[in-house]
């Protein structure tokens, strides 16, 4: 059974302990906060890798992604070939005013368009200018720190061991035509008349 009193006594004494010990604080905007490396500040967007597959728009719960685009014929590679279609991005806009930061858009781009950027500085005076066209969002992109290294312990990656693999079987290959092409070509052996026997002769 509790004791009349022991949670306002053990409330009295994280007030004392607080009380007893010195307040920080944050130098900020003199000094800029050392940031976790997963910090969630802003999201950039790496233009090259978007296919405009729509994914990003599509899978955020808040609906603040904005893109449109328009096909583009591409002519055929090679004689006797057919024209393809692509698409081409005009637009790509994340309305921040709205996105919660969940990083789903990050997660289900199949093509590594979108990124995180520590970055949190963007605050405006007008709302609207909340909304960040591909341009800005383009420039984030210089503020996207490194992926940290891998554990040495660590598996090597699929992708990484077929391109080792593949490299091997290429040098091995030009290796072993190389060797052929410097051998010396061995001489044809000369041909030698049989001796020709009398008939009666056995």
């Amino acid at each position: 059974m509790p004791i009349p009193g022991s949670g306002l006594a053990k409330g009295l004494a994280v007030t004392l302990r607080t009380m007893t010990k010195r307040a920080h604080t944050a130098q900020y905007p003199e000094v800029q906060p050392e940031l976790p490396p997963r910090t969630r500040g802003v999201i950039g967007l790496f233009e090259e890798n978007c296919t405009v597959c729509m994914l990003c728009a599509r899978e955020c719960p808040d609906w603040c992604i904005y893109i449109d685009s328009h096909k583009e014929t591409v002519p055929a590679a090679a004689p006797g070939g057919r024209e393809r279609s692509r698409n081409v991005l005009d637009r790509f806009a994340i309305d921040f005013s709205l996105c919660m930061y969940c990083g789903i858009c990050i997660e289900v781009c199949p093509f590594d368009a979108l990124f995180w950027s520590p970055e949190f500085e963007y605050a405006e005076t007008d709302i609207l200018e909340l909304t960040h066209e591909r341009d800005k969002l383009r420039e984030w992109m210089w503020t996207v720190p490194a992926p940290p290294s891998l554990d040495p312990a660590a598996e090597e990656p699929k992708e990484i061991a077929a391109a080792r693999k593949a490299v091997e079987k290429a040098e091995a290959a030009a290796a072993a035509a190389a060797a052929a092409a410097a051998a010396p070509a061995e001489p044809a052996a000369p041909e030698t008349d049989a001796p020709i026997t009398p008939e009666g002769d056995e």
